[in-house]
């Protein structure tokens, strides 16, 4: 009985091995079998290009900003919020009413300091009236003590015919009211001059919270923003990169509110990423493209690149800011408006290049699946490209015939032309080689003596 069921499974496990056997070789494709797209390795004149999309502005502009009075250290208002404004792209002239401040946040200022200049004065006039009192009461003192000084000089002059000690006690009492009248003379003065400066003090105060009063009611008068010259208007973006709406707050650090821009000088404005910026010169070509109106297209050239690049917020991509001026003017354009760059960075004659899509990489070397005689991995030498091709300067030739898709067995394939990559390897090394220090060069520079052996 176990016999029986184990020449079942065995006949069960044939069958099933039979049908693997049989299923592979009928659907499982081999290289021969294997679907290949091909193109060819072309020579001719290229151009390396770099797209970006940016931003139309205007290269002159007026800025409309918060009112000067808002940076008064004594408002101690540090931002304010955009409540009312005229619609973007509406054309003004000069004086014309463009947006309103906050009212609310400047009544409160303006009612809190003239509680406190009502404050100020109050106590200014108590100062007044405390000083009138106290020096009103000293110079009673004061001639009092003049009377008394005289009352004892009687005395004394009428004690000529006294007795000695009666007259000594007349002269004690005099000098005893001398020194009173001089005392209270002193400090008659010293009070008088410290009641100036508390009166003085006072009046001060009092000053300093009207000079407040009045620069809160001139920035009163002053947050309605009129436009400083004729123009269209555009209103700016703020720190973060949002447009200034309603809402928005300003300060004096970030003043700006909106612009009229000169239209007859336009720049666009784009982003170009770490790996081209390298690639990206002033004074090369653009063509830029405006995608409100697609049959248009202007002629630029770069004018600016920033030294230090920035992470585009919610990425992290580092992208460099470069400032593209469009040549000639249109009345159709207008800031904001989004662009379409394309900028020439190199023009190359007479070189070879192939798709972008035909050429692999590793992390040591570039190469290209070579169709010939049997089919090679051909390592090349990589230089400039464009969104669709790349410049090839060693490896193949005009005409090869390369794949566009890797094989089935790539693995397998071994490599050609090893020499390029260590040609390749040994430039790299050359370039990132530091340079010999100036004692190192001294060193082998200074000629060797020969020993003297006599």
């Amino acid at each position: 009985m176990q016999k029986k069921k184990l020449k079942r499974l065995v006949a069960i496990a044939v069958g099933i091995l039979l049908i693997w056997i049989t299923y592979n070789a009928i659907f499982s494709p081999s290289v021969s079998d294997e679907l290949f797209i091909t193109t060819k390795v072309k020579k001719g004149n290229f151009e390396s290009l770099v797209y970006s999309t940016g931003q139309l502005q205007a290269k002159n502009s007026v800025s409309i900003n918060v009112p000067s009075e808002l940076s008064a250290r004594s408002i101690n208002i540090y931002e304010i919020k955009i409540t009312k404004m005229v619609e973007e792209g509406t054309v003004v002239d000069s004086g014309d009413y463009v947006a309103s401040l906050d009212h609310s946040a400047v009544e409160e200022k303006l009612s809190d300091a003239l509680s406190q200049l009502t404050e100020k004065l109050e106590a200014y006039e108590d100062a007044k009236i405390d000083t009138n009192i106290n020096l009103s009461n000293l110079r009673d003192e004061l001639i009092s003590a003049n009377i008394d000084l005289e009352e004892k000089n009687l005395i004394l002059n009428q004690s000529i015919y006294e007795s000695p000690a009666v007259i000594r006690q007349a002269k004690l009492d005099v000098d005893k009211a001398q020194r009173k009248v001089d005392q209270d003379k002193r400090n008659y003065d010293l009070k008088k001059k410290q009641d100036k400066i508390k009166v003085n003090r006072a009046l001060s105060e009092s000053d300093r919270v009207r000079t407040r009063v009045k620069e809160i009611e001139r920035l009163f008068d002053a947050i309605d923003i009129k436009a400083p010259a004729p123009g269209m208007l555009i209103y700016s973006f703020d720190r973060m990169g949002n447009k200034r709406k309603v809402g928005s707050t300003v300060n004096r650090w970030d003043p700006k509110i909106a612009e009229l821009p000169d239209l007859t000088s336009m720049i666009s404005k784009t982003f170009i990423n770490e790996v081209d910026i390298s690639r990206v010169r002033v004074k090369q070509k653009v063509k830029v493209g405006v995608d409100a109106f697609p049959d248009k297209l202007f002629d630029g050239v770069v004018t600016e690149i920033a030294n230090i690049g920035q992470v585009i917020p919610g990425g992290d991509a580092k992208v460099f800011e470069v400032s593209i001026k469009v040549e000639g003017s249109d009345d159709d354009l207008r800031p904001a408006m989004t662009t379409s760059n394309v900028i020439t960075t190199n023009i190359l004659e007479d070189v070879l290049y192939a798709p972008l899509e035909a050429v692999f990489t590793n992390d040591s070397l570039s190469y290209v699946y070579l169709e010939e005689k049997n089919l090679q991995k051909q390592i090349v030498e990589l230089a400039d490209e464009n969104e669709n091709y790349v410049v090839i300067r060693q490896g193949v030739k005009e005409g090869d015939v390369i794949l566009m898709n890797e094989p089935i067995d790539a693995d397998k394939l071994p490599f050609s032309g090893l020499e390029i990559y260590e040609a390749i390897k040994l430039k790299k090394d050359q370039e990132t080689a530091p340079e010999a220090s100036p004692n190192n060069k001294a060193q082998k520079n200074r000629p060797k003596h020969k020993k003297n052996n006599g």
